[in-house]
């Protein structure tokens, strides 16, 4: 389900009569009709706009909200609309639009109290458009780069914690993806590139549940080089930070017996062709 106003409520203008505005058609030299455009009160507009949202009917919802700011742009409510419209799109699941109209609110309104909202809703748009490890990741990168950036900019706001959640998942995903990279090279017996996505992972995004596959990797990789002391060392950090884990019980079985779970394996133990002593 999609977000609700989490705290974001649209404005709504109260005891204010609905005028009836005027459509006028007029006829094209294709014999289709096409509406022409009529000025509307503010206050039309925007409250016919809001009962669409409310309504769940946020394509129709966004261009009327466009159309406040289009016909009133220097009224009070033009920069309400602007944030809403881009909600709006967001609920239609026309993220680019969305983001692009979010940048937009952003560039003209640094300073105005929601900008915070727009950060986190502009970080959603990313978020919601990741998709597994084995694809590309620039949304994942990007909904990393939004979230941080309100975290860091607006600590005390009340969307910076959902932010941080949110944040560690995104770093774990793109951990995971140079996990299975670092895992596809192990497979091809590419060591020394294998080594360098395990390493980021170890380096890069520590904090993630990665980590500890990560180590045991580096110890195999670097095993079947001959570097020893790389390998035991990185055994070493593992029991260390993580001795109650699998992957150090792999990593240990590997320096003492010369056996350890194959890349990508769930179970089992692979034999290596190589003895550490």
């Amino acid at each position: 389900m999609k977000l609700a106003y989490r705290g974001f409520a649209p404005l709504r203008l109260k005891g204010i009569a609905l005028m009836v505005g005027a459509l006028a058609l007029a006829g094209c030299s294709d014999d289709k009709l096409a509406l022409e455009y009529v000025e509307r009160p503010v206050e039309e507009l925007y409250n016919e706009a809001v009962d669409k949202a409310l309504e769940g009917d946020y394509r129709k919802a966004a261009p009327l909200f466009d159309e406040v700011e289009r016909q009133h742009p220097y009224s009070v409510w033009a920069t309400q609309a602007q944030l809403m419209a881009a909600y709006s799109l967001y609920q239609s699941n026309k993220y680019d639009e969305a983001i692009n109209a979010l940048d937009r609110f952003i560039q003209l309104n640094p300073s105005n109290q929601n900008v915070d909202y727009a950060y986190y809703l502009k970080g959603l748009c990313y978020y919601e458009q990741i998709v597994d490890v084995g694809r590309d990741q620039k949304l994942t990168k990007n909904a990393m780069e939004t979230l941080q950036e309100l975290a860091q900019r607006f600590p005390e706001s009340k969307y910076s914690r959902d932010a941080l959640l949110k944040l560690d998942l995104t770093r774990n995903h793109l951990a995971g993806k140079e996990m299975e990279i670092g895992r596809f090279y192990l497979r091809q017996e590419k060591y020394l590139a294998a080594i360098n996505r395990f390493k980021r992972v170890v380096e890069d995004y520590d904090t993630t549940d990665q980590v500890p596959e990560a180590l045991h990797r580096l110890t195999e990789a670097y095993a079947a080089l001959g570097l020893h002391e790389q390998a035991e060392r990185a055994a070493a950090v593992l029991g260390h930070n993580y001795p109650g884990s699998e992957w150090y019980q792999d990593s240990y079985a590997l320096m003492t017996n010369g056996t350890s779970r194959g890349a990508g394996e769930d179970d089992g133990l692979l034999g290596l062709d190589f003895w550490i002593f």
